[in-house]
C-alpha cells in the first residue's frame, strides 16, 4: 500500500534485541549469495552496505528501474570490522499479505551459511555505566 507521497507503508517493524550478529565470512558469503540473486539479475533480494531488501520480483521496468516489483521487506544491517549486525526488520504491508514474518525473511537470508535467526549468534549486551556522583552537572 503506498501513501500520498509515494512511501511504502510498513505492516510491522521489530527492533533485534539482542541483535543477530554475522561473522565476516559469512556476511561475505550472503553478500555473494545476495549479488547472485540481485534483483537486477533476475532475483528478488537488493542489498548495500546497510540494508537487504526483498522484493516481489526482479526489475522489469525500462533501464532497470523497478516497474512491477514491490518492497515486501528489508533487513537492517551495520558493518562492523569483522562482523554484520542485524538490528532491525520491517515488512510491509505486501509483503505481510503474502505471508512474510521477520523471522521468514531474515530465514531466507542466513539460510544461505546454515543458519536461522533463532540460531544466529548475537550481540553481547553490557550494562550501562553507573553515572560519577561527583561528575558537575
Amino acid at each position: 500500500m503506498a501513501t500520498e507521497l509515494g512511501a511504502t507503508t510498513t505492516a510491522s517493524t521489530r527492533v533485534i534485541r539482542p541483535a543477530a550478529v554475522l561473522a565476516d565470512r559469512d556476511a561475505r558469503a550472503v553478500m555473494q549469495w545476495l549479488g547472485r540473486h540481485d534483483v537486477t539479475a533476475g532475483g528478488c533480494w537488493a542489498h548495500d552496505v546497510s540494508y537487504i531488501k526483498r522484493f516481489s520480483g526482479p526489475f522489469d521496468g525500462p533501464s532497470g528501474m523497478r516497474g512491477s516489483a514491490v518492497l515486501l521487506g528489508s533487513i537492517y544491517i551495520t558493518w562492523e570490522r569483522y562482523q554484520v549486525t542485524i538490528y532491525r526488520v520491517s515488512i510491509t504491508d505486501e509483503g505481510a499479505a503474502t505471508g512474510l514474518t521477520v523471522e521468514s525473511l531474515c530465514d531466507d537470508v542466513l539460510q544461505v551459511v546454515g543458519l536461522s535467526l533463532a540460531s544466529c549468534p548475537r550481540a553481547q549486551l553490557v550494562e550501562a555505566p553507573v553515572p560519577d556522583p561527583f561528575r558537575r552537572q
